[in-house]
């Protein structure tokens, strides 16, 4: 995740995509891995993408709430960059009621 992180910061999401993808071949219960890989993936505008991923990553994260918060302003993040505000403000609710 390191790699992965250290290729999106330099502008190479393909590589931080395809890093992140392998990892989770390795491990596909690990709700971080979904995670970074939804923000990769709203960094290239795969904005359905990032719900699915979000959401994945929220299916593993059963005790961690601020993980599925974040998950959920990611969802938000890409709802918005769609247009979809009513479904941007849900998924902003849901994120607080991780609380």
């Amino acid at each position: 995740m390191d790699d992965a992180r250290t290729d999106a910061a330099a502008g190479r999401l393909g590589n931080a995509a395809a890093q992140l993808e392998r990892a989770l071949r390795i491990e596909p219960r690990n709700p971080r891995l979904w995670q970074e890989l939804a923000r990769v993936r709203l960094k290239q505008g795969d904005y359905m993408q990032v719900e699915g991923l979000a959401a994945r990553s929220n299916s593993w994260a059963r005790d961690d709430p601020a993980l599925r918060a974040e998950n959920w302003r990611l969802i938000a993040r890409s709802r918005e960059a769609r247009g979809d505000e009513a479904g941007a403000k849900a998924a902003l609710e849901a994120a607080e009621r991780q609380r």
